[in-house]
Protein backbone atom coordinates (compact mmCIF):
# COMPACT_ATOMS: atom_id res chain seq x y z
CA UNK A 1 0.00 0.00 0.00
CA UNK A 2 2.12 2.91 -1.25
CA UNK A 3 1.06 6.67 0.55
CA UNK A 4 1.59 10.06 -0.69
CA UNK A 5 5.22 11.10 0.97
CA UNK A 6 5.89 12.25 4.39
CA UNK A 7 5.91 15.47 3.85
CA UNK A 8 2.70 15.53 1.51
CA UNK A 9 0.60 13.30 4.06
CA UNK A 10 2.01 15.01 7.37
CA UNK A 11 0.68 18.59 5.59
CA UNK A 12 -2.71 17.26 5.41
CA UNK A 13 -2.64 16.51 9.11
CA UNK A 14 -3.47 19.53 11.48
CA UNK A 15 -1.04 20.74 14.48
CA UNK A 16 -3.82 21.13 17.03
CA UNK A 17 -6.62 19.23 18.91
CA UNK A 18 -9.40 20.71 20.67
CA UNK A 19 -10.33 16.82 21.79
CA UNK A 20 -8.32 13.60 21.04
CA UNK A 21 -8.69 10.26 21.39
CA UNK A 22 -6.29 8.37 23.16
CA UNK A 23 -7.05 4.95 22.72
CA UNK A 24 -6.39 5.57 19.10
CA UNK A 25 -3.03 5.45 19.37
CA UNK A 26 -2.69 2.19 21.42
CA UNK A 27 -4.88 0.51 18.95
CA UNK A 28 -2.51 1.85 16.41
CA UNK A 29 0.70 0.75 18.39
CA UNK A 30 -0.62 -2.99 19.29
CA UNK A 31 -0.71 -3.08 15.19
CA UNK A 32 2.88 -2.14 14.72
CA UNK A 33 4.37 -3.84 17.47
CA UNK A 34 4.64 -7.33 16.20
CA UNK A 35 6.14 -5.47 13.18
CA UNK A 36 9.47 -3.93 15.07
CA UNK A 37 12.16 -3.99 17.11
CA UNK A 38 11.79 -2.85 20.67
CA UNK A 39 15.35 -1.25 22.38
CA UNK A 40 15.36 -0.32 25.60
CA UNK A 41 13.59 3.36 26.00
CA UNK A 42 13.86 6.54 28.52
CA UNK A 43 10.71 8.20 28.45
CA UNK A 44 11.08 12.14 29.65
CA UNK A 45 8.15 13.66 31.13
CA UNK A 46 8.38 17.00 32.29
CA UNK A 47 7.33 21.00 31.77
CA UNK A 48 10.59 22.30 30.95
CA UNK A 49 14.05 20.52 30.74
CA UNK A 50 12.80 17.70 28.70
CA UNK A 51 14.86 18.69 25.73
CA UNK A 52 18.16 19.45 26.96
CA UNK A 53 18.31 16.83 29.28
CA UNK A 54 17.40 13.91 26.44
CA UNK A 55 19.75 15.40 24.37
CA UNK A 56 22.48 15.95 26.90
CA UNK A 57 22.02 11.85 27.80
CA UNK A 58 21.42 10.99 23.77
CA UNK A 59 24.86 12.95 22.60
CA UNK A 60 26.85 11.08 25.88
CA UNK A 61 25.56 7.95 25.63
CA UNK A 62 26.04 7.64 21.20
CA UNK A 63 29.80 7.46 21.45
CA UNK A 64 32.64 5.57 19.99
CA UNK A 65 33.70 3.35 23.54
CA UNK A 66 30.37 1.81 23.96
CA UNK A 67 29.54 1.54 19.97
CA UNK A 68 25.99 2.15 20.93
CA UNK A 69 23.09 3.27 18.29
CA UNK A 70 20.96 6.07 19.89
CA UNK A 71 17.90 7.99 18.48
CA UNK A 72 16.04 10.67 20.37
CA UNK A 73 12.89 12.09 19.55
CA UNK A 74 11.95 15.73 20.46
CA UNK A 75 9.50 18.24 19.73
CA UNK A 76 8.21 20.59 18.21
CA UNK A 77 10.46 21.80 15.68
CA UNK A 78 11.77 24.93 14.07
CA UNK A 79 12.31 25.04 10.64
CA UNK A 80 12.54 20.69 9.32
CA UNK A 81 11.17 18.15 10.21
CA UNK A 82 14.05 16.23 10.27
CA UNK A 83 14.91 18.22 13.72
CA UNK A 84 12.62 15.83 15.73
CA UNK A 85 14.51 12.67 15.03
CA UNK A 86 17.79 12.34 16.05
CA UNK A 87 19.69 9.42 15.21
CA UNK A 88 23.57 8.27 16.10
CA UNK A 89 24.39 11.88 16.30
CA UNK A 90 22.88 13.64 13.35
CA UNK A 91 19.44 14.68 12.30
CA UNK A 92 17.80 11.75 10.42
CA UNK A 93 18.10 11.97 6.69
CA UNK A 94 14.94 12.29 4.30
CA UNK A 95 15.26 8.86 2.74
CA UNK A 96 15.73 6.94 6.03
CA UNK A 97 12.46 8.88 6.98
CA UNK A 98 10.67 8.57 3.83
CA UNK A 99 11.36 4.60 4.01
CA UNK A 100 9.87 4.76 7.43
CA UNK A 101 6.83 6.29 6.94
CA UNK A 102 6.20 3.89 3.69
CA UNK A 103 6.37 1.17 5.96
CA UNK A 104 4.62 2.26 8.94
CA UNK A 105 1.60 3.51 6.46
CA UNK A 106 1.72 0.28 4.93
CA UNK A 107 1.26 -1.57 8.59
CA UNK A 108 -1.46 0.82 9.66
CA UNK A 109 -3.62 1.06 6.47
CA UNK A 110 -4.83 3.68 4.98
CA UNK A 111 -7.49 4.31 7.83
CA UNK A 112 -5.63 3.96 10.70
CA UNK A 113 -2.88 6.14 9.39
CA UNK A 114 -5.20 9.16 8.31
CA UNK A 115 -7.06 9.03 11.51
CA UNK A 116 -3.65 9.25 13.42
CA UNK A 117 -3.14 13.42 14.91
CA UNK A 118 0.00 14.70 13.47
CA UNK A 119 2.02 14.09 16.75
CA UNK A 120 0.83 10.12 16.86
CA UNK A 121 1.78 9.14 13.49
CA UNK A 122 5.38 10.77 14.00
CA UNK A 123 5.60 9.32 17.68
CA UNK A 124 5.41 5.59 15.57
CA UNK A 125 7.41 6.93 12.76
CA UNK A 126 10.10 7.76 15.50
CA UNK A 127 9.78 3.82 16.62
CA UNK A 128 10.21 2.34 13.09
CA UNK A 129 13.35 5.00 12.47
CA UNK A 130 14.36 3.74 15.65
CA UNK A 131 13.74 0.08 16.23
CA UNK A 132 17.59 -1.19 15.43
CA UNK A 133 18.55 0.74 17.96
CA UNK A 134 20.28 0.02 21.23
CA UNK A 135 18.87 3.38 23.30
CA UNK A 136 15.85 5.59 22.37
CA UNK A 137 15.44 8.99 24.53
CA UNK A 138 11.68 9.55 24.02
CA UNK A 139 10.45 13.14 25.04
CA UNK A 140 6.83 13.54 25.80
CA UNK A 141 4.70 16.47 23.62
CA UNK A 142 1.86 17.22 25.85
CA UNK A 143 1.71 15.51 29.51
CA UNK A 144 3.11 11.69 30.12
CA UNK A 145 0.20 9.34 31.10
CA UNK A 146 -2.03 10.19 27.75
CA UNK A 147 0.65 11.20 25.42
CA UNK A 148 1.55 9.72 22.56
CA UNK A 149 4.79 8.67 23.43
CA UNK A 150 3.27 6.37 26.14
CA UNK A 151 2.46 3.74 24.09
CA UNK A 152 5.54 1.32 24.75
CA UNK A 153 7.52 0.00 27.71
CA UNK A 154 10.12 2.16 29.29
CA UNK A 155 13.39 1.20 31.41
CA UNK A 156 13.24 5.04 32.98
CA UNK A 157 11.15 7.92 33.43
CA UNK A 158 13.25 11.07 33.91
CA UNK A 159 10.75 13.81 35.07
CA UNK A 160 12.42 17.63 34.67
CA UNK A 161 10.99 20.59 36.29
CA UNK A 162 7.30 20.55 36.03
CA UNK A 163 5.20 23.91 36.18
CA UNK A 164 1.84 26.04 34.72
CA UNK A 165 1.76 25.24 30.84
CA UNK A 166 -1.38 23.57 29.03
CA UNK A 167 -3.59 23.98 31.62
CA UNK A 168 -6.54 23.72 28.96
CA UNK A 169 -5.10 20.15 28.44
CA UNK A 170 -3.40 18.95 32.09
CA UNK A 171 -5.57 20.78 34.57
CA UNK A 172 -5.19 24.01 36.85
CA UNK A 173 -2.61 23.45 39.75
CA UNK A 174 0.87 21.46 39.90
CA UNK A 175 -0.50 18.31 41.63
CA UNK A 176 -2.98 18.21 38.60
CA UNK A 177 -0.72 18.70 36.09
CA UNK A 178 1.75 16.40 37.70
CA UNK A 179 0.10 13.65 38.26
CA UNK A 180 -1.00 13.56 34.53
CA UNK A 181 2.86 13.45 33.83
CA UNK A 182 3.90 11.07 36.41
CA UNK A 183 1.18 8.44 35.94
CA UNK A 184 3.41 7.71 33.10
CA UNK A 185 6.04 5.74 35.28
CA UNK A 186 6.58 2.13 35.43
CA UNK A 187 9.35 0.71 36.94
CA UNK A 188 12.02 3.38 37.73
CA UNK A 189 11.76 7.10 37.72
CA UNK A 190 14.27 9.90 38.31
CA UNK A 191 13.03 12.92 39.85
CA UNK A 192 14.98 16.30 38.78
CA UNK A 193 14.85 19.22 41.17
CA UNK A 194 11.42 20.98 41.75
CA UNK A 195 10.67 24.65 42.01
CA UNK A 196 7.33 23.24 43.92
CA UNK A 197 7.45 20.53 46.85
CA UNK A 198 3.68 19.04 45.37
CA UNK A 199 5.66 17.41 42.61
CA UNK A 200 7.96 15.58 44.85
CA UNK A 201 5.05 14.47 46.91
CA UNK A 202 2.88 13.42 43.63
CA UNK A 203 5.97 11.11 42.72
CA UNK A 204 6.20 9.69 45.93
CA UNK A 205 2.87 8.69 45.89
CA UNK A 206 2.85 7.46 42.26
CA UNK A 207 6.17 5.55 42.71
CA UNK A 208 4.72 3.61 46.14
CA UNK A 209 1.33 2.93 44.36
CA UNK A 210 3.43 1.21 41.31
CA UNK A 211 5.99 -0.23 43.52
CA UNK A 212 8.35 1.56 41.14
CA UNK A 213 12.10 2.57 41.92
CA UNK A 214 11.84 6.66 42.77
CA UNK A 215 15.91 8.21 42.31
CA UNK A 216 15.64 11.67 43.27
CA UNK A 217 17.96 14.44 41.65
CA UNK A 218 18.37 16.46 45.05
CA UNK A 219 20.46 13.91 46.33
CA UNK A 220 23.06 14.20 43.60
CA UNK A 221 22.84 17.56 41.70
CA UNK A 222 24.64 19.39 44.14
CA UNK A 223 28.12 20.83 44.76
CA UNK A 224 29.18 17.08 46.14
CA UNK A 225 28.57 16.03 42.98
CA UNK A 226 31.84 14.27 41.40
CA UNK A 227 30.49 15.73 37.86
CA UNK A 228 29.43 19.63 39.60
CA UNK A 229 33.30 20.68 38.71
CA UNK A 230 33.84 19.46 35.23
CA UNK A 231 30.17 19.91 34.20
CA UNK A 232 30.93 23.59 35.47
CA UNK A 233 33.80 24.17 33.14
CA UNK A 234 32.16 22.70 30.57
CA UNK A 235 28.84 24.84 30.61
CA UNK A 236 31.17 27.78 31.06
CA UNK A 237 33.07 27.02 27.40
CA UNK A 238 29.86 26.63 26.20
CA UNK A 239 27.77 29.79 27.87
CA UNK A 240 25.48 27.42 29.20
CA UNK A 241 23.13 28.79 32.50
CA UNK A 242 23.26 26.71 35.80
CA UNK A 243 20.01 25.42 35.03
CA UNK A 244 21.77 23.20 31.78
CA UNK A 245 24.52 21.71 34.30
CA UNK A 246 21.42 21.03 36.15
CA UNK A 247 19.70 19.32 33.40
CA UNK A 248 23.04 17.68 32.72
CA UNK A 249 23.81 16.13 36.05
CA UNK A 250 20.68 15.01 35.52
CA UNK A 251 21.15 12.75 32.37
CA UNK A 252 24.70 11.65 33.75
CA UNK A 253 22.73 10.21 36.93
CA UNK A 254 20.14 8.43 34.26
CA UNK A 255 23.37 6.43 32.27
CA UNK A 256 24.46 5.60 36.00
CA UNK A 257 21.12 3.88 36.43
CA UNK A 258 20.97 2.83 32.91
CA UNK A 259 24.66 1.41 33.49
CA UNK A 260 25.50 3.49 29.73
CA UNK A 261 29.45 4.49 30.32
CA UNK A 262 29.97 7.71 28.88
CA UNK A 263 32.70 10.66 28.33
CA UNK A 264 31.76 13.79 30.04
CA UNK A 265 33.87 15.82 27.72
CA UNK A 266 32.26 14.86 24.74
CA UNK A 267 29.84 17.09 25.67
CA UNK A 268 32.42 19.76 23.69
CA UNK A 269 31.18 18.81 20.45
CA UNK A 270 27.21 19.22 21.79
CA UNK A 271 25.53 22.41 20.48
CA UNK A 272 22.14 23.18 22.22
CA UNK A 273 20.64 25.43 19.39
CA UNK A 274 17.72 27.36 20.69
CA UNK A 275 18.43 27.10 24.47
CA UNK A 276 19.71 30.35 25.42
CA UNK A 277 21.77 29.93 22.77
CA UNK A 278 24.60 32.78 21.52
CA UNK A 279 23.28 33.02 17.40
CA UNK A 280 25.82 36.18 17.43
CA UNK A 281 27.85 37.93 19.95
CA UNK A 282 24.96 40.06 21.33
CA UNK A 283 21.63 37.60 20.13
CA UNK A 284 20.92 35.28 22.23
CA UNK A 285 17.93 32.77 21.26
CA UNK A 286 15.61 30.57 23.25
CA UNK A 287 12.53 28.45 22.56
CA UNK A 288 11.20 28.39 26.19
CA UNK A 289 7.25 29.91 26.32
CA UNK A 290 6.01 29.65 30.55
CA UNK A 291 6.69 31.23 33.15
CA UNK A 292 8.91 28.25 34.18
CA UNK A 293 11.32 29.19 31.33
CA UNK A 294 11.33 32.64 31.92
CA UNK A 295 12.57 32.24 36.14
CA UNK A 296 15.55 30.14 35.19
CA UNK A 297 16.16 32.26 31.75
CA UNK A 298 15.80 35.67 33.93
CA UNK A 299 18.72 34.21 36.18
CA UNK A 300 20.87 34.30 33.57
CA UNK A 301 20.20 37.29 31.10
CA UNK A 302 22.02 40.48 31.02
CA UNK A 303 20.49 43.24 32.44
CA UNK A 304 19.05 46.24 30.09
CA UNK A 305 18.28 43.64 26.96
CA UNK A 306 16.44 43.89 24.18
CA UNK A 307 13.50 40.98 24.39
CA UNK A 308 12.52 40.25 20.95
CA UNK A 309 9.03 38.69 21.71
CA UNK A 310 5.64 36.98 21.10
CA UNK A 311 3.60 34.57 22.43
CA UNK A 312 0.91 31.76 21.33
CA UNK A 313 -2.63 32.67 23.12
CA UNK A 314 -2.62 29.61 25.51
CA UNK A 315 0.36 30.95 27.38
CA UNK A 316 1.01 32.90 30.24
CA UNK A 317 2.59 36.04 28.65
CA UNK A 318 1.67 38.32 31.69
CA UNK A 319 3.27 36.47 34.01
CA UNK A 320 6.32 36.31 31.84
CA UNK A 321 6.64 39.80 30.70
CA UNK A 322 6.13 40.58 34.23
CA UNK A 323 9.31 38.04 35.31
CA UNK A 324 11.54 39.31 33.05
CA UNK A 325 10.85 43.07 33.59
CA UNK A 326 13.93 43.81 35.52
CA UNK A 327 16.10 42.99 33.12
CA UNK A 328 14.51 44.04 30.11
CA UNK A 329 15.34 47.30 28.28
CA UNK A 330 12.58 47.46 25.60
CA UNK A 331 10.51 44.84 24.24
CA UNK A 332 10.29 44.79 20.13
CA UNK A 333 7.19 42.43 19.18
CA UNK A 334 7.92 40.79 16.52
CA UNK A 335 4.98 39.35 14.20
CA UNK A 336 4.27 35.25 13.95
CA UNK A 337 2.69 33.09 11.41
CA UNK A 338 0.33 31.22 13.72
CA UNK A 339 -3.48 31.45 14.19
CA UNK A 340 -2.68 30.74 17.09
CA UNK A 341 -0.59 34.25 18.28
CA UNK A 342 -1.81 36.60 20.88
CA UNK A 343 -3.24 39.68 19.39
CA UNK A 344 -0.42 42.80 19.28
CA UNK A 345 -2.69 44.53 20.70
CA UNK A 346 -3.07 42.38 23.90
CA UNK A 347 0.52 42.21 23.86
CA UNK A 348 0.71 45.93 24.16
CA UNK A 349 -1.34 46.45 26.65
CA UNK A 350 0.15 44.21 28.99
CA UNK A 351 3.45 45.73 28.35
CA UNK A 352 1.89 49.57 28.94
CA UNK A 353 0.51 48.20 31.76
CA UNK A 354 3.72 47.08 33.22
CA UNK A 355 5.42 50.59 31.83
CA UNK A 356 7.60 48.50 29.30
CA UNK A 357 9.36 50.13 26.78
CA UNK A 358 8.15 48.70 23.22
CA UNK A 359 8.05 48.99 19.48
CA UNK A 360 7.62 46.13 16.60
CA UNK A 361 10.58 44.46 15.41
CA UNK A 362 11.53 45.89 12.59
CA UNK A 363 14.81 43.85 11.77
CA UNK A 364 17.29 46.34 13.11
CA UNK A 365 19.65 44.72 15.25
CA UNK A 366 21.97 47.76 17.01
CA UNK A 367 25.49 46.24 17.67
CA UNK A 368 25.57 47.90 21.02
CA UNK A 369 22.60 46.17 22.13
CA UNK A 370 22.00 42.94 23.92
CA UNK A 371 19.10 40.77 22.07
CA UNK A 372 17.41 37.92 23.92
CA UNK A 373 14.71 36.07 21.18
CA UNK A 374 12.23 34.40 23.41
CA UNK A 375 8.65 33.38 23.66
CA UNK A 376 8.02 30.27 21.79
CA UNK A 377 9.11 28.19 18.55
CA UNK A 378 7.52 30.14 16.25
CA UNK A 379 9.25 33.47 17.81
CA UNK A 380 12.72 31.90 17.18
CA UNK A 381 11.73 30.22 13.86
CA UNK A 382 10.59 33.67 12.18
CA UNK A 383 13.66 35.58 13.58
CA UNK A 384 16.13 33.22 12.46
CA UNK A 385 14.11 33.85 8.79
CA UNK A 386 14.31 37.79 9.26
CA UNK A 387 18.19 37.38 10.34
CA UNK A 388 18.94 35.13 7.09
CA UNK A 389 17.63 37.41 4.95
CA UNK A 390 19.35 40.14 6.73
CA UNK A 391 23.18 38.45 6.88
CA UNK A 392 23.17 36.44 3.63
CA UNK A 393 26.61 34.92 5.08
CA UNK A 394 24.93 33.64 8.15
CA UNK A 395 24.00 29.97 8.18
CA UNK A 396 21.98 27.66 10.28
CA UNK A 397 25.27 25.62 12.10
CA UNK A 398 24.70 22.22 10.75
CA UNK A 399 23.62 18.84 12.46
CA UNK A 400 22.56 20.92 15.49
CA UNK A 401 19.36 20.97 17.63
CA UNK A 402 16.24 22.78 18.79
CA UNK A 403 16.04 22.51 22.48
CA UNK A 404 12.13 21.79 23.71
CA UNK A 405 12.48 23.39 27.26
Amino acid sequence: MQSKTLAQFLEQKPLYYKEIDHKRVHEAFAILKPYIRHPRIVHIVGTNGKGSTGRILAHLAFNVQTNLHIGHYSSPHILRFNERIWLDGVEVCDDVLETAHQKLYAILGRLMSEALSYFEYTTLLALVVFEHCDLIVLEAGLGGEFDATNVCDKELTIITPIGFDHQAFLGDTIKAIATTKINSIQTKALLAPQRYSEVSQVAKEIAKIKNATLFEAENFTNKNSPYQEAMTVIAQQKSWGDFLVQNGLVALKALEILNIPFVLESLESLELFGRFYSLEKNIRIDVGHNPLAAQVIFEVMDFDTVLVYNALDDKDYKSVLTILKPKIKRVEIIKIDSSRAVKIEAIQETLENLKITYRIFDKTINDSEHYLVFGSFYVVEKFLKEIHNLHHNYEIPNQVWYDGF
